[in-house]
């Protein structure tokens, strides 16, 4: 290599240096939340909600669910989107419930039952049958070894939306099945 293309490079690189640093803190600067007086307020302000314990039932569970239902429940979001996490009346091993209304998640109770002919979704890997109901849209999970349900109210728009939230959840902690009901399989 010559004089004139090392002197180049040294003054590429004195140049190109210092002025990516600049840049990166600068990225790093605006893109923290809440730090820019210039901050975007978020698209929908937190819903008001109680903080009074959530009546849920805890049936009784094998030493299995009750593992696997542990596990589930200290792996949940303390939010998911403006709704927080609330406390239950029973079973906070196996139960979880959030805003209010109060969207619920039970684990270990009685497995889905529907009729061959009902569609079963697979919701961000995970496969669920839905249960409308007056009240609320029922989803239980049909292809793990301890059933998972989330119950939305019908004041919430799109249920099945809302149960994606916990299908991360529900794939890092409860196994699959072996058989898997058909419509559930990729």
């Amino acid at each position: 290599m010559d004089r004139t293309t090392r002197q180049a490079a040294l003054w590429a690189t004195a140049v190109a240096v210092p002025l990516t640093l600049i840049v990166a803190l600068l990225a790093i600067v605006a893109t923290r939340p809440g730090e820019s007086p210039a901050a975007e307020p978020s698209p929908t302000a937190p819903r008001p909600q109680s903080t009074t314990p959530v009546a849920m039932d805890a049936p009784k569970l094998s030493e299995r669910a009750t593992v696997v239902c542990r596990a589930l429940v200290s792996q949940l979001p303390t939010a998911v989107r403006d709704l927080r996490l609330r406390p239950v009346t029973a079973g906070h091993e196996q139960n979880a419930a959030y805003g209010d209304p109060a969207i619920t998640v039970s684990c270990g109770g009685p497995k889905a039952t529907f009729p061959p002919t009902d569609q079963v979704f697979q919701l961000s890997r995970v496969c669920w049958h839905q249960v409308d109901r007056a009240e609320a849209t029922e989803w239980t999970t049909v292809d793990r070894e301890v059933p998972v349900r989330v119950t939305v109210p019908k004041s919430y728009d799109g249920p099945a939306q809302w149960t994606t939230a916990f299908s991360n959840t529900v794939l890092g902690t409860v196994r699959s099945l072996q058989q898997i009901p058909t419509g559930c399989k990729p």
